[in-house]
């Protein structure tokens, strides 16, 4: 199995000004992001609006950076699954026809708040056969629902559960027990931005970070700098970076990374399908004055 470590981007889906998908813009952000030195990339996550794409979008998405990482030798983790388990295990199982996915990214069930004993069930059910592994994606204050560190503890040996993007949205209790008890094998990935760098601190293997579609050079170096244990470099660079990333994430998400990267010439427009709004000029002055 590809080692789930290092710096990943999960990918926006950039749109034409009339709408649609702007399929050479994609590929071409996937090879920026890789040449600024991510170690892989994410498709169809949060940052992706993969809610708003249609099903032929979603396979042209991850058909385009498969292609790129094919091309490139790069690890691919694939967005996949919902809060409804028979159809999350049916798009777990897609993913088989796409040999470059190293790992799903499977967020914990939303709305339903089905609660921890659910949860397991629910991944349980996505892990038992699939043709990856799992990282699971917690995220409680978009999902509605919390675990703590005994049901993380169970999920980590649960078999096909390779790992956790999380985002807790604090470095709270539950988080510090589980960087101090996890196995070994369990891999962590910091998934809240403004808190990569103290989580990279506590020892975690690597990152998701949508704030990387800028100044993608330093957050991996934030990341290599924390694993090879240069803490004083580290926490310098980690402060800097956390003012870009509260900016970039100053309205919905991906509303102001859409703005700098088309301000910058990297996507055809700053366009975000409904019911997300474009990033407001104010936010996008400024995280565009950060991103520079």
């Amino acid at each position: 199995m590809t080692e789930l470590a290092g710096l990943f981007v999960p990918l926006i889906t950039p749109f034409t000004a009339s709408g649609e998908l702007a399929a050479t813009a994609l590929e071409r952000l996937a090879h920026d992001v890789l040449d600024g030195g991510a170690t892989g990339i994410v498709a169809l996550g949060t940052t992706a609006e993969h809610a708003t794409l249609s099903d032929a979008e979603r396979a042209r998405v991850l058909q385009i950076c498969a292609s790129v990482c094919r091309d490139r030798g790069a690890p691919l983790i694939a967005g996949a699954g919902g809060n409804d388990t028979a159809r999350s295990a049916a798009a777990v199982a897609a993913l088989a026809d796409y040999p470059e996915v190293c790992a799903a990214l499977t967020v914990v069930p939303y709305y339903s708040r089905p609660g921890e004993e659910g949860v397991i069930e629910h991944v349980r059910a996505l892990a038992d056969g699939g043709p990856v592994p799992l990282v699971i994606y917690n995220i409680p204050y978009r999902t509605g629902q919390v675990l703590s560190w005994p049901a993380i503890s169970r999920l980590a040996s649960v078999p096909g559960v390779a790992g956790i993007k999380h985002a807790a949205g604090a470095v709270d209790r539950d988080t510090m027990l589980m960087m101090a008890g996890r196995p070994e094998s369990f891999r962590v990935l910091a998934g809240d931005d403004l808190y990569v760098s103290p989580l990279l601190a506590l020892g975690a293997d690597g990152a998701i970070l949508a704030s990387a579609h800028v100044r993608t050079a330093e957050f991996a170096r934030l990341v290599s700098l924390w694993r090879d244990g240069r803490a004083a470099e580290a926490r310098a660079l980690g402060h800097r970076l956390a003012p870009l990333s509260a900016a970039l994430f100053s309205e919905p998400n991906p509303a102001v990374i859409k703005a700098v990267l088309h301000r910058a010439g990297q996507i055809p427009s700053p366009a975000v399908r409904l019911p997300l709004l474009p990033a407001s000029r104010p936010a996008a002055d400024h995280a565009e004055r950060l991103a520079a």
